[in-house]
């Protein structure tokens, strides 16, 4: 596995993609942006392993939080972290 491509107060994106198989990538948390807080190591995507895959990618997970009312609406005021793998974010700019 390369290194993480995100830090620690990344800004990142979710990805969008709604997949014909499993993804821990929730609904609620898809298109949304978030900030990385912790960097978790690399893992097995659990979308792969849940496939039967015998050789699932490894990837680094994050630990992304988002505004609650972002992902629901008022009242915010706390957030929802989500741990993520590598290919479901991407870059905000």
């Amino acid at each position: 596995m390369a290194d993480p491509r995100f830090a620690v107060g990344d800004r990142v994106r979710t990805s969008t993609v709604d997949p014909p198989h499993h993804t821990r990538l929730p609904r609620y948390a898809r298109g949304q942006v978030g900030e990385v807080v912790d960097v978790q190591g690399a893992w097995p995507l659990a979308d792969d392993r849940a496939r039967g895959f015998t050789d699932p990618r490894v990837e680094a997970v994050y630990m992304v939080r988002f505004p609650a009312a972002d992902l629901w609406g008022p009242p915010g005021g706390h957030w929802v972290q989500v741990e993520l793998w590598e290919s479901y974010l991407e870059v905000v700019s």
